[in-house]
């Protein structure tokens, strides 16, 4: 009432109706700034005070609604201002002005829904929460999150638009069948990708391996149709994700423990010693505080070789990293190498004996190398210059 006495006073002053038209939608505008200041203000006002109390969830909603809903009101301002200027210029929109103000509303809100889905994310897999979730989890529940609210927006305006929904469902039921002929590798990809979200056989972060294909390397990225891996040459390796249904996967990351195996030799000339080197190597590794004594431990005299007595060490460190697993396996070979020594034998290496005409045996480090005194041997086991 205010509103239209106001403007009946403009009238009678002779104001003409653009003027007073123009006039409208300047002070349109005018309170509109106002008042999307006064709420951005707000509710910035409200995000810092909450932001110090132990519930989390009011900041991710007030986050996900501060821009969407100042933007609204300016899309309330300009709807208002040009019914003001239609009616005052004698313009018709044909309804334009009211699907616009729909559809605006419609696109605010999924972006205020979008938003929400990406603060949430944000919270669960941060310290903030008591038990964060896993990534890969959290990821899968926001991608699918996201595609709802895409799908459901796009049928919301479908209607808007005059459209049944019924018809469409029933068309996209027909054309699905079609689509998923043309595009089922991609569909394959997606049901992979599914099937990677609910086993979880590997999560982003973790180092993954497959003896059925050359893949190896971290995990940094799993999407719908393809994971991203990056390979140990620090190259990234894009693999479709309907492979990860076909193959096996080891995942390393989730050992408990690495393994140290190796086989020592040690002479022939030193098979006396060969029964305590074992039984010192053995407690040795159960005293070493790097090896874990309650997984298997081994230490046994296992094969004559063809130029040693082969002992198998086999044990487990507690460490998983391998750069520390590295370090836990040289000392226990330096202390391997110091026990076969204060015991006075050697590891042994490879050599070989040749027998020489007209004289006994010589042993060689190589061939074409002769004892001291003796001439070197021919290819044929001769000595030079010997029929």
């Amino acid at each position: 009432m205010t509103l239209s006495r106001i403007d009946g006073v403009l009238s009678g002053l002779g104001v003409t109706p653009e003027l007073r038209g123009l006039l409208w939608v300047g002070v349109i505008l005018v309170a509109t700034f106002v008042v999307a200041f006064v709420v951005w203000w707000v509710i910035r006002a409200i995000e810092n005070k909450l932001r110090n109390n132990r519930n989390l969830w009011d900041d991710v909603l007030i986050h996900a609604i501060r821009r969407p809903l100042y933007w609204y009101i300016w899309l309330l301002g300009l709807y208002s201002a040009s019914e003001a200027g239609a009616r005052f210029y004698e313009l018709d929109l044909l309804n334009l002005n009211g699907l616009g103000l729909r559809f605006g509303f419609i696109l605010l809100l999924v972006w205020a829904l979008l938003r929400f889905i990406q603060g949430t994310e944000e919270l669960l897999v941060s310290s903030r929460v008591a038990e964060p979730m896993d990534y890969t989890t959290v990821s899968a529940i926001g991608k699918l999150s996201r595609v709802s609210v895409f799908v459901i927006a796009a049928l919301v305006i479908i209607q808007n638009l005059g459209y049944s929904i019924s018809g469409v469902l029933a068309f996209g039921g027909v054309g699905g069948i079609a689509v998923g002929f043309a595009a089922k590798d991609m569909l394959a990809n997606f049901f992979g990708g599914a099937v990677v979200y609910m086993d979880k056989p590997f999560k982003v972060g973790e180092w993954i391996r497959s003896p059925d294909a050359s893949i190896e390397g971290v995990v940094e990225h799993i999407g719908w149709r393809v994971t991203r891996i990056r390979t140990f040459e620090l190259r990234p390796l894009y693999v479709p994700n309907a492979i990860f249904t076909t193959i096996s996967v080891e995942n390393p990351s989730r050992m408990m423990n690495r393994r140290i195996y190796e086989m020592v030799g040690v002479r022939y000339d030193d098979v006396d010693m060969v029964d305590p080197i074992v039984s010192d190597i053995r407690s040795m590794l159960e005293e070493h505080e790097d090896i874990d004594a309650n997984q298997f431990l081994i230490v046994n005299f296992t094969a004559f070789n063809a130029s040693s007595l082969d002992i198998m060490v086999y044990a487990f460190t507690h460490t998983r990293e391998w750069v520390a697993y590295q370090n836990v396996k040289q000392d226990v070979m330096l202390r391997i190498s110091r026990i076969i020594r204060g015991h006075g034998a050697e590891v042994a290496f490879p050599t070989r004996t040749l027998h020489i005409a007209g004289g006994g045996p010589q042993a060689f480090l190589g061939e074409g190398v002769a004892a001291e005194g003796e001439q070197p041997a021919t290819e044929g086991g001769q000595a030079n210059g010997q029929q």
